[in-house]
């Protein structure tokens, strides 16, 4: 598996030359997330289809695929039941183990964090089955993941200075480093 330095390394060379699309993309998420809201239920119905297809675009930009603002609507079209189900469990379960005390919850939301990933390769595939997965391949390498997240706290803490206007292009970053992060985790498993 590569270093995190070279995950990173390679998801800004990727990104050079194309913010401005993977920016359009985390506003028109982002957009969409927040105009769900004014609806009871819309972010949780809206979410996970959303994430999923987030995913599909860094997925296919790390592959060196064509990708563009489509891409954000393949939950949409690809696995809408599950993507929605798969969304509301993490955020069930994370919580859950949350209340345990933050440390559970964070290495809960380590170990699900690739079921978004699988579910995308994985079209058919149940929401738990994706859970199951994602906690499986990510059996002792929760703290490279960790580390990675880590990586990108000074960035982090940059964004609020820009009233969190900087999030746009540390966001991109962040996911494609992650979709990397998987690509590799995929090949060992």
């Amino acid at each position: 598996m590569r270093k995190n330095s070279e995950l990173r390394a390679i998801a800004r060379s990727q990104l050079q030359g194309s913010w401005l699309a993977a920016v359009l993309i985390m506003l028109v998420f982002c957009g969409i997330i927040f105009a769900s809201g004014f609806v009871v239920i819309g972010p949780w119905i809206v979410g996970g289809p959303l994430t999923l297809g987030l995913i599909s675009y860094f997925v296919k930009k790390a592959k060196g695929e064509p990708a563009d603002l489509e891409n954000l609507f393949d939950g949409f079209k690809l696995s809408f039941g599950p993507s929605v189900l798969l969304y509301l469990l993490q955020n069930i379960f994370i919580a859950l183990w949350s209340l345990l005390f933050i440390i559970p919850g964070i290495v809960k939301s380590l170990s699900y964090s690739m079921a978004f990933f699988i579910l995308r390769d994985n079209p058919g595939i149940e929401a738990t089955d994706a859970i199951t997965r994602s906690r499986k391949m990510m059996v002792g390498y929760k703290g490279k993941l960790f580390v990675l997240h880590l990586s990108f706290l000074g960035w982090g803490l940059l964004c609020i200075l820009t009233l969190g206007i900087g999030l746009l292009w540390l966001c991109p970053y962040m996911y494609l480093s992650i979709a990397h992060f998987y690509e590799d985790l995929k090949e060992k498993n």
